[in-house]
């Protein structure tokens, strides 16, 4: 699915326009972003956790050249899916589209 996809189906499913579900979006990016800039965690219930993941420096080498070199030590974006998106992935129903 596209980022226009995805605006499309935010935009039927929750009965907005296209430019109001684009600003959802956005704004959804933008706090994701700005949390993990500030080595912060966002819990999405059903989809999952992003958070900043510190990597230590390790040994490597390049492939090319094969020469050794010490890879630095870094921040990263992790992401750490729900027990529901896992299930979903496996082909499982999610729970709003299970009958009650």
């Amino acid at each position: 699915m596209k980022k226009s996809e995805l605006i499309s189906h935010i935009a039927e499913k929750a009965q907005l326009t296209k430019k109001a579900a684009g600003t959802v979006l956005k704004t959804l990016i933008n706090a994701v972003h700005k949390t993990l800039k500030q080595s912060g965690e966002i819990r999405i219930a059903g989809l999952g956790t992003f958070r900043v993941i510190k990597r230590k420096s390790r040994k490597g080498f390049n492939p090319q050249t094969k020469a050794k070199m010490t890879i630095p030590a870094m921040k990263t974006p992790g992401f750490k899916p729900a027990k529901a998106l896992k299930e979903a992935a496996k082909g499982g129903a999610m729970k709003s589209d299970r009958k009650k």
